[in-house]
């Protein structure tokens, strides 16, 4: 037995069966983007942590940070006592992104806090209780992210669910187009939410609709911008507010620093962790300090979130962004990726659909060229396949039949080509010997 294997043995034998595991890779480290497993054996990356590592692996100014941070104060909780790093973070993000004419920011462990935050805030802002999601999307693992989460097989056996939580289908043009062309798919879709606010739940209780611009777990289906434009001002008009989740998408993964900026708008109110901070469990929900500020003391708050060694190494991570212009790489790596993906998909029946936005970008697998007709078990032996080659892939889909790119931006020019061409081969072999 490798020592790999053995490790998965004992994986198996003491963590609960409900644990997901995506890939039967084990690692004990990572530098850029590539990482060593327990037999020494090393990979390259193209699932990044599922999106967390959009600066690599164990960035070395990222590290050092968190030495120095270590030394000096590792925990406070910011309510008791109030800490440099974490208004330094604050401040930074707000400049970064700002919603209005004054940004205000709390800081949180992870995306399903963001979203938990952002919920309570709109909530508290507008008087009201509903909110509305997509099909697809998906918004973390705790009672209320659950709720809003689509994937049916994360919630099994896990309700009753939150109340007042309502979904609609998300603007999937390639599953739900139904001839029409992409003009006439967003209106009838726009049409079908402003009667969705007469017929199932009326304007005046929803206190928000949250959205993800490209689903991550859902297939990196990207939202028409105009659908998205549309959407915000039906929300303005009837005093809703839009949330949009940045978790997966931000910090230069879609060729922006957040993906809301390819829209032309600006949220209300966004969420945002994952590549924040090089791995450390940080996030964070900003918004129009007017809204933010529309929350009674004490809602707020907790022991961990802003952690003084979480916000030096997400501060340390956003300066590393900067001075290799993250975003840029982003744009760059998505277009090599999304061309070989195309160019992939005129030899391969088996890719229904290539789609994404800056280095998002995933392929659909599917059975007789029907959308309808997802190969969730190709998908699960590319995974196998890729990995035994010395890549690791994740999938992702409601029903896990997309294979999705996430590697680190920082990759190396060499290492992202042979992991294309290691999905490109076994993509072929696979399909062939059907």
């Amino acid at each position: 037995m490798t020592k790999s294997e053995e490790l998965v043995a004992r994986r198996n034998a003491i963590v609960p069966e409900g644990m997901g595991m995506f890939s039967p890779l084990t690692i004990c480290s990572g530098k850029g983007a590539r990482i060593t497993d327990a037999d020494g054996k090393e990979y390259i990356d193209f699932a990044g942590g599922i999106g967390v590592l959009n600066g690599g692996h164990c960035p070395p100014p990222v590290v050092d940070a968190m030495v120095e941070q270590t030394k000096k104060l590792i925990h406070a909780c910011f309510p008791v006592a109030i800490y440099e790093p974490y208004v330094k973070l604050c401040e930074e993000l707000a400049a970064l992104f700002p919603h209005g004419k004054k940004t205000k920011v709390m800081l949180v462990n992870s995306g399903a806090e963001a979203v938990e935050n952002a919920v309570k805030i709109a909530r508290q802002a507008t008087g009201r209780q509903g909110i509305i999601c997509f099909t697809g999307g998906f918004h973390g693992r705790t009672l209320l992210g659950m709720t809003l989460t689509s994937k049916v097989g994360y919630k099994i056996g896990c309700g009753p669910f939150a109340p007042e939580v309502y979904r609609i289908p998300f603007p999937d043009y390639y599953q739900r187009h139904d001839g029409l062309t992409m003009d006439e798919f967003i209106a009838r879709e726009l049409e079908a939410f402003e009667s969705y606010l007469h017929s199932v739940v009326d304007a005046s209780q929803v206190a928000a609709v949250i959205l993800e611009l490209v689903q991550g777990e859902g297939g990196f289906v990207v939202a028409p911008k105009k659908y998205v434009q549309e959407l915000h001002k039906i929300c303005q008009s009837k005093g809703i507010l839009l949330i949009v989740d940045e978790v997966q998408t931000g910090f230069g993964r879609t060729g922006k620093w957040a993906a809301y900026q390819h829209y032309d708008m600006v949220p209300d109110i966004s969420t945002w962790a994952k590549s924040m901070g090089s791995g450390m469990p940080i996030g964070a929900v900003m918004g129009r300090a007017e809204v933010m500020d529309k929350t009674t003391k004490g809602t707020l708050g907790g022991t961990y979130p802003g952690n003084p060694v979480a916000c030096a190494a997400s501060l340390a991570t956003i300066d590393l962004m900067k001075k290799t212009d993250i975003a840029k790489k982003g744009e760059q790596i998505g277009k090599i990726v999304k061309d070989y993906f195309d160019e992939l998909k005129k030899d391969c029946p088996a890719i229904g659909d290539v789609r994404g936005l800056g280095a998002m970008v995933a392929f659909e697998l599917v059975k007789n060229n029907d959308p309808r007709q997802p190969d969730t078990d190709l998908c699960k032996k590319m995974i196998q396949a890729c990995a035994q080659q010395g890549l690791l892939i994740i999938s992702a889909g409601v029903s896990s039949n997309i294979i999705r790119v996430l590697s680190p931006l920082v990759i190396e020019p060499d290492d992202l080509m042979k992991g294309l061409k290691i999905i490109r081969t076994e993509l072929i072999r696979l399909t062939s010997q059907k």
